[in-house]
């Protein structure tokens, strides 16, 4: 039995006409318009770059860039009772105080940054000079020497300015500051005008953004006063004085060490290290080209450090007792060449 078809059936007129209101009311559709894009915001910074700076190759201060081209000029300073107060010692950025004949100091003063009018009185050179001053290059002035350690102070890469020479004429000067010998002045920025093409030096320690970031500083033991015993005519000390930042020296008997201008002698940083000193044909020579032990002292503070210098050109490289370099703090510093045989002791 057949069920009746649920299908209506639509003529074929009734189709079209229905496949037509379709088709017109597809195309009457609403178009949906495309929407309007937001502006970019723009922005507007008052930021500002920082000005370019470098670092003083010797002091660690910050300078700007291009303004320190010049090469450093060292001088051999007497360190003769009869030779105090020196000139120009003051605005030193590095010294070396090093043992020579009769248990007296020396002095390898060194000057990059601020160099004074006048610098002095120099004296003559000693076997381990070329040691100190060949990394860095420039310029050493003094008063002559024996032939064999002019000699070897001729052979090493720094420009030799000797008084009594026929370039040193109108640079090197007998002065009233002391008695001769001991009266041989430097005008140090003529000698420097005349040797231009000579290379600013290189970095020679490693420095801190500032005093309070010196490894010394942060990590070492608090620290007043260094008393230092060179040989039987020399110990000198420092003090700590924390309101000007700086060790303050004072000469063999306690008495305060200053310059010809009156200023006592400072230092930002006091390096002592303990060396060996051979006396060869009656002088007594620092052998620096080693290693060996030593303190550094900043902020008032000292550190324990090992010191080594690998050649006669490379720079003394000084690190703490897990073999980090030392940070200095920015400023002047001390290098004292004290011998094994000798003292150094802090409080």
């Amino acid at each position: 039995m057949s069920l009746p078809s649920t299908r209506r059936w639509m003529p074929a007129p009734a189709l079209a006409a229905s496949g037509l209101a379709l088709l017109v009311l597809a195309g009457c559709a609403v178009e949906t318009p495309m929407p309007t894009p937001t502006p970019t915001p723009s922005y507007s910074s008052d930021y500002t770059a920082p000005p370019a700076f470098e670092v003083a190759p010797l002091t660690g201060e910050v300078i700007e860039p291009g303004s320190l081209t010049n090469p450093s000029i060292a001088a051999k300073v007497d360190n003769h009772p009869s030779a105090r107060p020196q000139v120009g010692l003051e605005r030193t950025d590095v010294v070396f105080e090093e043992l020579v004949e009769g248990g007296l100091t020396r002095y390898v003063a060194v000057w990059h940054s601020d160099v004074p009018a006048e610098i002095g009185p120099v004296r003559s050179i000693r076997p381990m000079d070329p040691d100190i001053v060949s990394p860095l290059g420039g310029i050493i002035a003094y008063s002559g020497g024996q032939f064999r350690f002019v000699e070897l102070m001729r052979n090493t890469n720094v420009y030799n300015a000797i008084h009594g020479q026929s370039d040193t004429a109108d640079t090197f000067f007998r002065g009233s500051n002391a008695p001769a010998p001991h009266n041989v002045l430097v005008r140090a920025p003529q000698v420097i005008a005349q040797h231009t093409d000579l290379a600013a030096p290189v970095q020679h320690f490693a420095f801190a953004e500032n005093l309070a970031a010196a490894t010394a500083t942060k990590e070492g033991d608090p620290t007043s006063r260094i008393d230092l015993r060179f040989g039987s005519s020399s110990a000198p000390s420092w003090r700590w004085n924390a309101e000007q930042g700086v060790w303050l020296r004072f000469m063999t008997g306690g008495d305060r060490d200053t310059d010809f201008g009156g200023d006592q002698l400072s230092a930002v940083n006091v390096v002592v290290l303990r060396v060996p000193v051979r006396v060869i044909q009656d002088i007594p020579t620092t052998i620096l080209i080693g290693e060996g032990e030593g303190t550094v002292s900043t902020g008032g503070a000292t550190i324990p450090i090992s010191w080594s210098k690998a050649s006669q050109t490379a720079p003394i490289r000084i690190v703490d007792e897990f073999g980090v370099a030392v940070r200095l703090a920015p400023g002047n510093t001390w290098v004292e060449l004290v011998p094994l045989a000798g003292a150094a002791s802090y409080r």
